[in-house]
């Protein structure tokens, strides 16, 4: 059984840097709506890391935000 490793240019895990970085907003942002339980993480030891699939949530829970206020 061998293990497939994803493409250099495929990132399985964010930072909340990175993830701050990706969505075009602040780090302190970030932490805040980690927070706030609206973008969601994973931990791994001390460390929270952000999978690309929270971070298409966090935009569908925005868009869905924006639209019911429209």
């Amino acid at each position: 059984m061998s293990i497939v490793m994803p493409a250099p240019a495929e990132r399985v895990l964010y930072r909340p840097e990175e993830a701050a970085m990706a969505l075009g907003i602040g780090r302190s942002l970030v932490y805040e709506e980690i927070r706030l339980g609206r973008l969601r993480t994973v931990r791994i030891g001390r460390r929270r890391l952000i999978p690309p699939e929270y971070i298409a949530q966090y935009v569908e829970l925005l868009k869905g935000e924006t639209e019911a206020a429209a």
